[in-house]
């Protein structure tokens, strides 16, 4: 594991930094259990940050604006002026040029001209890590742009239609 690998002991650690999208859901859905569990275990603070924003605030190429996959055609689009926020395909500004991170994965094709970036982690926070890209998460949780909207379902028999359906039975 990458704890293993840093060679700390994970009762020596004060903190968690993690990514709460887009990216993954199951990946970051995975990692947010594990906190809050860790957190029922052994309380420590917890800080999220944006994938995209991330990657554009250590972006050193040139002026783009970042998108990745949100599926059902629409985009997870991040910019200086508005934040991170969903755009359907149709509704992508026009006339901009886009990034996308090389290591994530894309159903809808890509918008014409957009260009891959790179994203490692360590690089990306090397870059920005004066920036204030750290949010406290105290549940960690992944990004949603809104609450799921969920539909009740009814239970019903069903059946196959009858070849007599819409027929009176006889009387006698």
């Amino acid at each position: 594991s990458g704890v293993e690998r840093l060679g700390v002991d994970l009762s020596e650690v004060q903190g968690f930094v993690f990514c709460d999208g887009p990216g993954s859901i199951l990946g970051i859905r995975t990692t947010a259990a594990a906190l809050r569990a860790w957190q029922v275990l052994s309380p420590r603070p917890m800080w999220a940050y944006s994938s995209l924003a991330l990657l554009a605030t250590a972006w050193s190429g040139p002026s783009v604006t970042f998108i990745a996959d949100a599926r059902r055609d629409s985009w997870h689009l991040w910019d200086a002026k508005t934040g991170l926020r969903r755009v359907a395909t149709a509704a992508l500004p026009s006339h901009t040029a886009f990034a996308t991170p090389d290591s994530f994965r894309h159903w809808a094709p890509l918008p014409p001209g957009t260009i891959g970036a790179s994203y490692q982690i360590e690089a990306l926070w090397a870059r920005a890590m004066h920036a204030d890209l750290l949010r406290p998460a105290p549940e960690p949780d992944a990004f949603l742009h809104e609450e799921p909207n969920y539909v009740t379902w009814e239970p019903k028999i069903h059946q196959a239609a009858s070849p007599m359906a819409g027929t009176r039975p006889k009387q006698s």
